[in-house]
C-alpha cells in the first residue's frame, strides 16, 4: 500500500474500497492475526486528544477512511484519498466474498440477541456463509469470550463494541486470538440484524449520512458537533502532524 495519510496523528491507509477489500482478503490468508480499524471524523478527533487511542489506531494493520469527513481532511492536509471506505460496506463485501469458502465468521458485540439475529439474516443474504458463533457486547471477562472464540477458530471476527472499546479490545488481545482477521465495525451488527437502517443512497453518495442520522435521532446533535470541530482542528493544526 502507498504511504498512509496522517490526519491529526492517525495514519489512515491510502486505499480505495476495492484495494481495502483485496488487502482484507490477503489478511484472511495470513499466518498471524491482522486488525482493521474503521475511523470516522469523530474517532480521529477523539484520538487527537487521547494518546493511547491514537496509538491503538496506528497499531492496526489497515486503517480505512470511514467517513466523508476523513476524505475531505486528507485533501486539506495535501494527501487526497480517492474515496470513503465504509466499515459496514467492507464487512458486507467480505461476507459476500467468503460465502461458500472454508473461511468462518464470528460476530461479537451489540445488545443481547442482536448478533444472533444478524447471523440469521446473513445466512439468508449470503448463502454458504459459515457463521460459527456470536456473543453480545455486554461482557466483563475477556478470558471467557476469547476462550469461546478460540475454540471455534473463526477466520473473520467482526467486533462491534463501539469506539474506543472495540479498537482497544482488538489490539490488546491480538496475540491471544486464534483468528486471521478482526475488524472493528461499530453499529454493523444492528444494521445486519435489521434493528437500524443505513441512510438512503442519496445521503451516502453526497456524504451527508450524518444529516440523515440527525433527522432520525435528534438527540445525536451533541455528537454531531464533532464534525465542525474536527474540520477546524484539521485546518488549524493538521499540518503539524504530517
Amino acid at each position: 500500500m502507498p504511504d498512509p495519510v496522517s490526519i491529526l496523528g492517525v495514519k489512515v491507509s491510502a486505499v480505495d474500497f476495492e484495494g481495502a477489500a483485496g488487502k482484507a482478503m490477503e489478511f484472511l490468508n495470513s499466518d498471524e492475526p491482522k486488525i482493521i480499524v474503521t475511523p470516522n471524523s469523530e474517532m480521529i478527533l477523539a484520538a487527537s486528544r487521547d494518546e493511547e487511542f491514537c496509538r491503538v489506531l496506528n497499531s492496526a494493520d489497515m486503517v480505512v477512511p470511514d467517513g466523508i469527513g476523513v476524505v475531505y481532511a486528507a485533501k486539506l492536509v495535501g494527501r487526497p484519498l480517492s474515496e470513503r471506505v465504509a466499515g459496514f460496506d467492507l464487512v458486507c463485501e467480505l461476507l459476500s466474498r467468503i460465502a461458500g469458502t472454508e473461511h468462518t465468521v464470528y460476530f461479537l458485540g451489540a445488545k443481547p440477541t442482536v448478533a444472533e439475529k444478524a447471523a440469521e439474516k446473513c445466512r439468508e443474504c449470503y448463502p454458504g456463509i459459515r457463521i460459527v458463533g456470536t456473543h453480545d457486547g455486554y461482557f466483563k471477562n475477556d478470558d471467557e469470550v476469547i476462550a469461546e472464540i478460540n475454540a471455534l477458530s473463526p477466520a473473520l471476527l467482526v467486533v462491534c463494541l463501539g469506539f474506543p472499546r472495540q479498537e482497544k479490545w482488538m489490539i490488546k488481545n491480538r496475540e491471544r486470538l486464534n483468528i486471521k482477521l478482526a475488524i472493528g465495525a461499530g453499529g454493523t451488527l444492528d444494521v445486519l440484524a435489521g434493528n437500524s437502517t443505513r441512510a438512503p443512497e442519496f445521503y451516502q453518495k453526497h456524504g451527508i449520512e450524518w444529516l440523515y442520522r440527525l433527522k432520525k435521532e435528534p438527540s445525536r446533535i451533541i455528537r454531531m458537533t464533532a464534525l465542525p470541530r474536527f474540520a477546524l482542528k484539521v485546518i488549524f493544526k493538521g499540518r503539524k502532524y504530517k
